[in-house]
């Protein structure tokens, strides 16, 4: 049976713990097939039934979340091109329905969305700019995921600063008790109504290990030991250190965000009636629009009028801008430079770089790593042992030891209840992942999951193509070697021989005439080499024969054209070219006799020997898979100091290679395979993870891999590594940082050599701490 699979906005969620609660309660519902909560960016994507409705499921889900966390307001991300509930895909499955707002979209399928992660930037108050208010779905009167307006951050201050003065009267003025009591009593209770109110909300609903309800008991059982300015003072510091964690995760999540601060606003399409100011979304293929100096590219397209240079590091990392001509493609999320452009668009919205590159940075969240799972795993464990140890430390002590002196442990205990929230944890590992993952994308590396990010650090073997990815793809006919000029008198016509009055020009137009019918990039370069601008009617009876080459009738004559396995395969006595022959070699036979050979050579990229030279300084193997001649790929590999060569690999060979080296490697490492995205799909897949050389714009290896180099330079793959061990570095220390200040505030509070002051530090001080400490993944400079 289908899936349908819907996307929400989960408003006012500020609470990590709460979070991970959802996604365990949802996933328990009948008929939910995956279930995914992005702390970091405030969405549930959840996979059902076809056979349910979303009008049937929403409710459900509002209440399970608001149970949990009473003002999360539940709302779905609703298409604005339609008016289906459908939304976007969470995982790559073509056989789901799906549509999407805010960029969610998942390379299935791009529809059109008009959410409102508009990342309003320079030209927010362009002249003439008309949002077009009704594209989108989301109204923007609402603060999305609890982030604090300024006027709810002065509310917050205020109620402190008035529970304050209130609380310390007594303390300050020494008013005897009960007056004292009272006083402190009403400034307790301006501090921590909402708290209360919140904790009353959850019991009723079944939720008692919360950290409101938690917090309350530890406040009420300072009060039962007389323990009433303590009381106060651990109220206050609490809710000033959840002040200050709100604000700093709303702060770690707008840095996070403005690496994604990539969507255009706005687009200029020209009409008949003049240029007028849309929404991007609204553009369609084929129109024009005008693009002005220092404005943001809003679609891609062909520069059909105008000059410029186009800034496009906000895409790939590079800092030297590209120049803009006529024909030129020029792609959104770039910024133009100081000349106006007339741009003709080549796609809509959904389908553009910019959509497809905000996607997999802002959903790269989605797909959590080991360390994620385990954390939410032992956050639904420790909290309940640390209360269960926290009502032991209360009752059985002062039994035990015959004092009977339940007050004195029953403060102990309610130490224990302040430092059982596992929130430091909850939050600062998706924010130190989130944040590798957006420094990755900062230099042109779109990583699509913490899990892939993850596997970095334990890389053994790298495996690479040839073509595309270690040498720069462009193929240029270098030598024609011509065996048997009679043969080729055969096939040409009467014209063609006076046209044509060398025998090279003649082989080269004949290969040229039969690779016209071929789009990989060698036969490109024959045709073009040829002069041959489009697929020729004398050839009939085309053929390709995967892994060896081309067999076809050109003009009733029979060709062969393609390596020396093609030759071999039809039994045709040729001479291969000499061992030392750099490049790859056409052979062409005709009529069952060799006529000669083409030379077709490919430059190794600048940065290919500087990039496995950083691999190997990381103790990486580095191996090459091609299908190229073995003299030619040998030339390649000792230029670049490969460790191991493999050549003359059809496509299945690759594969078998890549099992056969997964086989080999050690225990819980992994194997990297980077191909060009398109032609070594399956290679991708199979290995641990795969890496397209994507190229910007490039559809195909976005669509592959599991990483995409947008510059298509192998050193990135360096830098990816490099970037994966610091983010995993930043998580360590905030996993130890956390834990370890944990059980040794339990263990003093425990003996009394803590007060509750110490546990609230525990708490919320040390939440502070590791998420100020995964801002670092982001601000890493390599």
């Amino acid at each position: 049976m289908k899936s349908k699979k819907f996307s929400f906005n989960l408003e006012n969620l500020g609470c990590a713990n709460c979070a991970a609660k959802m996604e365990k309660k949802l996933k328990s519902l009948d008929g939910i097939d995956e279930v995914q909560i992005n702390f970091v960016n405030k969405k549930l994507f959840l996979t059902f039934k076809e056979s349910k409705q979303l009008e049937d499921i929403h409710p459900t889900i509002q209440n399970i979340c608001s149970n949990i966390e009473s003002e999360v307001i539940v709302s779905p991300i609703l298409s604005n091109a339609t008016s289906n509930t459908t939304t976007n895909s969470l995982t790559h499955n073509h056989d789901t329905e799906e549509s999407c707002g805010c960029g969610e979209h998942h390379h299935d399928e791009h529809d059109s969305c008009g959410c409102d992660k508009h990342h309003h930037d320079e030209h927010n108050e362009h002249e003439g700019h008309n949002h077009d208010k009704n594209s989108s779905s989301h109204s923007h009167n609402h603060q999305h995921g609890g982030e604090h307006s300024k006027g709810e951050l002065l509310k917050k201050v205020l109620t402190l600063l008035i529970g304050t003065v209130i609380g310390f009267i007594p303390i300050v003025f020494d008013i005897p008790n009960p007056l004292g009591i009272i006083i402190l009593i009403a400034g307790y209770l301006i501090l921590s109504y909402k708290i209360l109110i919140e904790s009353a909300k959850n019991i009723s609903h079944g939720q008692i290990f919360d950290e409101n309800f938690l917090m309350v008991i530890a406040t009420l059982g300072a009060f039962y030991t007389k323990q009433y300015p303590e009381a106060l003072v651990v109220m206050l510091l609490f809710q000033i250190g959840e002040l200050l964690q709100d604000i700093a995760v709303d702060n770690s999540r707008k840095q996070l965000k403005s690496v994604m601060n990539l969507k255009p606003d706005y687009a200029n399409l020209q009409t008949n009636s003049g240029v007028v100011t849309v929404a991007p979304e609204a553009v369609n293929i084929g129109d024009v629009i005008v693009v002005k100096p220092s404005e943001r590219i809003p679609l891609d397209g062909e520069v059909i009028e105008g000059t410029s240079f186009v800034d496009t590091s906000s895409l790939t990392g590079e800092s030297v801008p590209r120049s803009a001509n006529i024909g030129d493609t020029v792609l959104s999320g770039s910024i133009n430079g100081s000349g106006t452009l007339f741009v003709k668009v080549n796609s809509t919205y959904s389908n553009s770089t910019v959509a497809k590159v905000l996607d997999l940075v802002e959903n790269a969240s989605n797909r959590k790593s080991s360390t994620e799972n385990f954390i939410t795993k032992f956050a639904a464990i420790y909290t309940p042992i640390v209360v269960l140890l926290a009502i032991l430390l209360a009752i059985f002590p002062p039994i035990l030891t015959g004092t009977n002196d339940f007050s004195l442990w029953i403060y102990r205990a309610c130490g224990f209840l302040v430092v059982s929230c596992p929130c430091a944890l909850v939050i600062s590992i998706p924010l130190g992942f989130f944040g590798g993952i957006g420094n990755a994308s900062k230099h042109g590396i779109l990583v699509k999951g913490s899990n892939y990010l993850e596997a970095l650090n334990f890389v053994e073997t790298a495996v690479f193509d040839k073509t595309g990815t270690l040498t720069q793809g462009v193929f240029e006919v270098t030598n024609v070697n011509v065996a048997n000029e009679a043969s080729l008198l055969d096939i040409l016509s009467d014209d063609e021989k006076s046209t044509l009055q060398s025998a090279s020009d003649q082989l080269l137009h004949v290969a040229g005439l039969v690779e016209s019918y071929s789009n990989h990039p060698i036969a490109k370069s024959i045709t073009k080499a040829a002069n041959i601008p489009s697929a020729s009617d004398q050839v009939s009876n085309y053929e390709e024969i995967a892994g060896h080459g081309i067999r076809a009738t050109l003009s009733g004559q029979s060709v062969l054209a393609g390596s020396a396995k093609l030759l071999k395969k039809f039994n045709i006595n040729f001479s291969e070219a000499p061992a030392d022959t750099l490049g790859s070699i056409v052979y062409i036979a005709l009529n069952d006799t060799f006529s000669g050979y083409l030379v077709i050579s490919d430059q190794i990229k600048k940065d290919s020997k500087q990039g496995l030279e950083e691999l190997r300084k990381l103790g990486i193997q580095t191996v090459m898979l091609t299908g190229d001649m073995k003299a030619s790929a040998e030339i390649v590999g000792k230029e670049l100091n490969l460790d191991t060569i493999y050549s003359e690999l059809l496509p299945g060979d690759k594969v078998d290679k890549i099992e056969e080296l997964l086989h080999k490697k050690g225990k819980n490492k992994n194997v990297i395979f980077t191909g060009d995205g398109m032609n070594d799909a399956p290679v991708l897949a199979r290995a641990d993870i795969g890496i397209a050389m994507g190229g910007v714009g490039s559809d195909a290896a976005i669509e592959a891999a599991d990483i995409v180099i947008m510059t298509d330079e192998p050193s990135k793959i360096a830098q990816a590594i490099k970037i994966a061990k610091h983010t995993r570095k930043i998580v360590t220390e905030n996993i130890i940082l956390s834990l370890g200040i944990k059980f040794i505030v339990l263990f003093l509070v425990a003996f009394g050599m803590g007060s509750m002051w110490l546990a609230i530090f525990a708490d919320v001080g040390v939440a502070l701490i590791a998420i100020f400490n995964s801002i670092r993944a982001l601000r890493y400079n390599l």
